[in-house]
């Protein structure tokens, strides 16, 4: 089998952009090393380079994805959450469930104060492949760092969906809400 050719940086971070943009869902930084005939540590270079020209580009567990202009405007909202490690799968379904995307993780940080991590799930797949992730690399989760309470944003189409996803955390005694 043929070894990619190298492509020069322009052309590289060209082609990169090209292959994002193409693609509906992320794409690993190994799969983008091997189109582009180099090393892992030159396309999270090439990634800091394409960010630093406001390129739409962030990364997810799952690996880079091209931020496309939504279709029209979606629904997104900031909640609190609290749970054990061990039912991030069991949070993560029930918002995927009711169409939600989830955005992101963010946690108060004593020293650090907010730190907001992408996560980008938005079906069962995602999730697994997220939570695989974790095991695997045997990382923790970061509302490990707020005994469980943490943000997320998320994003639907319509309100009645946002709320469907935030009753069903309710009734798994997942939302933090005002009267606790």
């Amino acid at each position: 089998m043929n070894k990619p050719s190298k492509l020069l940086a322009g052309e590289r971070r060209e082609a990169m952009v090209s292959w994002l943009r193409a693609s509906n869902t992320p794409i690993t930084g190994g799969e983008l090393a091997k189109r582009a005939g180099v090393s892992r540590q030159v396309i999270v270079q090439d990634m800091s380079i394409l960010k630093a020209k406001d390129e739409p580009i962030f990364a997810t567990a799952q690996g880079y994805m091209y931020l496309q202009a939504p279709k029209r405007e979606r629904i997104s909202r900031i909640v609190a959450v609290k749970h054990l490690p061990a039912d991030t799968q069991r949070e993560l379904y029930l918002l995927v469930d009711h169409g939600v995307t989830v955005k992101d993780v963010i946690v108060e940080h004593a020293i650090y104060g907010e730190i907001t991590a992408s996560l980008h799930v938005s079906n069962r797949q995602e999730v697994d492949a997220f939570c695989e992730s974790v095991a695997r690399t045997k990382a923790n989760l970061l509302s490990e760092l707020t005994e469980g309470v943490h943000l997320h944003t998320i994003e639907g189409d319509t309100r009645e969906q946002i709320e469907a996803a935030l009753l069903a955390l309710k009734e798994e005694q997942i939302l933090l809400e005002d009267n606790e």
